[in-house]
């Protein structure tokens, strides 16, 4: 199976290569395809000729999008409608990352695939314009929400809690933003077993369970340094996030695909792994 990974430099696309590696896989970072770029797209896609595009290009700045809004929608959501115009020409599947952060987090429970998203900030309105892109288009895709990942190459939250109990000093985390911690092995294996299914459309795809910002701190550290609870407000961060954007699914087992493990036995195993 020939298959195309756009933003292979990031943590994502670094943990696909390596699930893809018994495939005919090729990765394209930002550099050498950005897919904001139309012409660029349609040449790559008619080069390799896949039969599986993988987008986990994105721009992820939560905060910096809300001052970049140019940027956040070049890659999130014209690089999708791209990706997806290319995709259909060469007759491929395409596979599109999306996240929890297109609801407004005012449900009070964990979001299906059948509620209404109601994105809050510029990253958010981004990716969900993506999300539609593609689902709308003439490409055979899945678009897949996730959230809150975490894994061995880029940054992401994990690490940065890491790095901050090193100094051995009281960490201040959010207690009110309650979502699904998902490790990026176990979401590139899941789309490894997605791509052999015949079936299309929006999944919502994390490790199992809940949590607060605050709560997953406290699981990451082990105890190594006081973790203190503070509200969104005191953070004072540029962007608004959901109060809880934790995601279930209702399709994901009718494929016949198996439930990611809870979200704190991912995340054991990724620290136990951790040098």
């Amino acid at each position: 199976m020939k298959v195309l990974v756009t933003g292979a430099g990031g943590q994502l696309g670094r943990e696909l290569l390596a699930a893809l590696s018994e495939e005919d896989v090729e990765g394209r970072d930002h550099r050498s395809l950005d897919i904001s770029i139309e012409t660029a797209v349609m040449a790559a896609v008619r080069e390799i000729r896949p039969q599986w595009v993988i987008n986990a290009a994105a721009f992820t700045d939560v905060d910096g999008a809300e001052t970049a809004q140019d940027a956040a929608f070049a890659i999130n959501a014209r690089g999708p409608a791209n990706l997806a115009t290319a995709a259909a020409e060469v007759n491929a599947g395409l596979v599109h990352i999306s996240t929890d952060y297109v609801f407004d987090g005012t449900k009070g429970a964990a979001y299906t695939e059948n509620d209404d998203p109601n994105p809050l900030s510029v990253y958010a309105r981004s990716k969900f314009e993506g999300e539609r892109s593609v689902l709308n288009s003439n490409a055979s895709a899945f678009v897949l929400r996730t959230a809150w990942l975490y894994g061995r190459h880029g940054k992401n939250f994990v690490k940065a809690i890491l790095d901050a109990a090193g100094k051995g000093k009281p960490l201040r985390v959010v207690a009110d933003q309650i979502g699904s911690p998902t490790s990026v092995e176990d979401l590139a294996a899941a789309i490894t077993g997605l791509i052999r299914r015949p079936a299309r459309g929006l999944f919502h795809v994390v490790n199992a369970g809940a949590c607060s910002r605050f709560e997953f701190a406290k699981a990451i550290v082990r105890g190594a340094v006081e973790v203190q609870p503070i509200t969104s407000a005191e953070a004072r961060r540029p962007a608004p996030r959901p109060r809880n954007s934790s995601l279930v699914s209702v399709r994901w087992l009718s494929v016949g695909l198996p439930a990611l493990r809870p979200w704190r036995a991912a995340l054991d195993a990724y620290l136990d792994a951790t040098p």
